[in-house]
């Protein structure tokens, strides 16, 4: 086992808090068939982790004469349909954010999602009331992989990057975390070990976290140990 020390935790939301993605690539597969644009499940797959809006300005070009925004809202209008997958706490995610704001660990989330979406999320996991701060897609000008997001985090928990450690599921995410500086904990619940390579540590979930006097985390000696 390894032991990481920190000075806060700052997680990513959809796929690491709250298992979200089976739901979200039938709202991105839904808007796909509904213009008739043939996807795959790479192509779905890209918009893990970012930020939903700057995934399809990349796109644009296959959806003419619809802007960026409108896509957005039909696709998140998908959400509440009847039949869509149900979303669940990821195993042992509600337990470690206890455990750390038991323990004093300045926390935040760092999400690609909009703000009341992710309020919405944190409240429904009976945990926001425990963070300190949540940076949604809204509060940067740069998504993941772009480090902004947890620098910002980073600035107003007023903690050096390089003393808290990032929990991420998508590479996106990852390269965010590296980026500014932090140590990543890379979760498989969306993403094969393999695409979370860039984490310094690997875990199947939060089951395999522990909180240690220090405080600091003990997790398994997988991944860039």
């Amino acid at each position: 086992m390894a032991v990481i020390g920190l000075g806060a935790a700052v997680f990513d939301l959809d796929g690491t808090l709250v298992d979200t993605e089976p739901r979200n690539r039938v709202m991105w597969s839904r808007l796909f068939a509904a213009h008739g644009v043939a996807h795959d499940d790479a192509l779905i797959a890209s918009f893990a982790g970012r930020r939903g809006l700057e995934v399809l300005a990349g796109l644009a070009h296959l959806f003419p004469g619809r802007t960026v925004e409108e896509l957005f809202e039909q696709a998140i209008s998908y959400e509440s349909l009847p039949g869509m997958p149900a979303v669940a706490p990821v195993a042992g995610a509600v337990g470690l954010v206890r455990s750390l704001a038991g323990a004093g660990v300045p926390l935040a989330v760092v999400t690609s999602g909009q703000r009341p979406y992710a309020e919405r999320l944190l409240d429904e996991l009976g945990v926001r009331h425990l963070l300190d701060l949540v940076v949604t897609a809204g509060d940067v000008a740069t998504g993941k992989p772009h480090p902004e997001g947890y620098l910002a985090a980073a600035r107003d928990l007023d903690v050096p990057p390089e003393e808290a450690v990032g929990f991420e599921d998508a590479p996106a995410g990852v390269a965010a975390v590296k980026s500014a500086g932090m140590t990543c904990v890379g979760v498989v619940t969306t993403q094969p070990a393999g695409a979370l390579a860039g984490a310094d540590h690997v875990v199947a979930d939060f089951l395999e976290v522990d909180v240690v006097p220090g405080p600091a985390l003990r997790v398994p000696d997988r991944g860039r140990n």
